[in-house]
């Protein structure tokens, strides 16, 4: 099968879990005699990372009026570069992109059947309610409604979908993946904390995008009651700055607490597995997540986490029963939870390593790479 992944970025720095997922999904289709090509754009294109992913080929598009966030990409409409007609199936990742439309005009134009994975993109109530208004007025509901399926990783995307128009039996839920074998082989406890010479003290970690969306203000204001009642403990911030990090400043100088938050900057590979061994908790305070990928990737390194309960990431925490929740904004609770696993640790490792064994056993890239594979071929032997 010749499968098309599409998304506007291929960095692990740049588009966090989105990326990752289409790098180990590709990946894996590769391994099971697929043969796979990922378009994207190239905007902070990770070269390295990109010639890592063996057999599987990248191309990449140059890409425009990046800095405001719209990444046009003139030169997907040049069929010399591109033989689309060649795909059996594409899977567009994300919805509201210049990318997208373009594909789009190639999957219609050669009847490729295609599927819509919006990693939590749908959704309008987030920002530029009125540019994508806009977009799906003139193209998405158009692609949605051409789709063979959108897929939904939890039921709040589900809901997400269906505030869009799309009804029940062109959805389906795919939970997605996690390659459980990189988590196998854990780096030594130590190494994170003494690279950045915090050994004694209890890490509280937030890893990701620097962004307003995950919501790092509410985890600060939290961390801010927590170190009124102790003493011993930072708050590490691992990822790059998507915007967000000035207001973070910001923030934390007006509370005073600048000695007690590090800024560790992007991780990746070992050195992130590094970061969540030596954390004591994993912290997801977004205001919108569709999953919780970094906190299962914590609970995959033995981390206890804590996820707000307002989206995909809280259901999907909660149904695994992996971690503890909190009302989104509600500082005093999030110190609670913070204190209340310092306090019980053994405790809260056993949830961890039980909801480690349920991921492994049901989650496992080995096991849900069929559910894919299944829904694509329903629709290549019917284009």
């Amino acid at each position: 099968m010749k499968i098309l992944h599409v998304f506007i970025f291929f960095s692990l720095k740049h588009a966090g879990g989105t990326c990752d997922l289409i790098y180990k999904l590709a990946r894996a289709q590769k391994q099971e005699g697929h043969d796979v090509t990922i378009l994207t754009g190239d905007y902070k294109l990770d070269n390295e990372y990109a010639k890592s992913l063996e057999g599987v080929s990248i191309i990449s598009s140059r890409s425009y009026l990046n800095s405001l966030r719209l990444y046009i990409m003139p030169g997907l409409f040049d069929e010399k570069k591109i033989n689309f007609k060649n795909f059996d199936i594409i899977h567009f990742h994300a919805f509201r992109t210049f990318q997208n439309i373009a594909v789009y005009h190639y999957a219609k134009k050669y009847n490729i059947p295609y599927v819509i994975d919006a990693h939590g993109s749908a959704p309008r109530h987030t920002r530029r309610k009125a540019l994508k208004r806009l977009f799906d007025n003139i193209f998405g509901y158009k692609m949605l409604r051409d789709s063979k399926k959108c897929i939904a990783e939890t039921n709040v995307g589900i809901d997400e979908y269906k505030e869009l128009g799309v009804k029940d039996n062109d959805i389906i839920l795919i939970q997605p993946p996690f390659p459980v074998e990189d988590f196998v082989q854990l780096p030594s406890r130590g190494l994170f904390r003494d690279k950045f010479k915090i050994q004694d003290k209890k890490v509280i970690m937030f890893i990701g995008r620097i962004n307003w969306i995950k919501g790092i203000d509410f985890l600060v204001e939290g961390f801010n009651e927590l170190i009124k009642i102790r003493n011993d403990v930072i708050l590490v911030i691992v990822g790059s700055d998507d915007g967000f990090k000035p207001k973070l400043d910001e923030l934390i100088k007006k509370l005073n607490i600048e000695d007690k938050v590090l800024f560790a900057g992007f991780c990746s590979g070992r050195d992130k597995l590094s970061a969540l061994v030596d954390a004591d908790i994993v912290v997801q305070t977004s205001r919108y997540e569709q999953g919780a990928w970094a906190p299962i990737e914590a609970v995959l390194c033995d981390t206890p986490i804590i996820v707000s309960n307002n989206s995909g990431a809280g259901e999907d925490v909660k149904k695994m029963d992996a971690g503890y929740l909190v009302e989104w904004g509600n500082n005093t609770e999030l110190r609670d939870r913070m204190n209340f696993i310092l306090e019980h640790r053994e405790e809260a490792l056993s949830k961890t390593r039980k909801a480690k064994k349920f991921i492994r056993e049901n989650l496992s890239m080995s096991s849900k790479i069929k559910e894919y594979g299944k829904l694509y071929s329903e629709f290549v032997k019917k284009a």
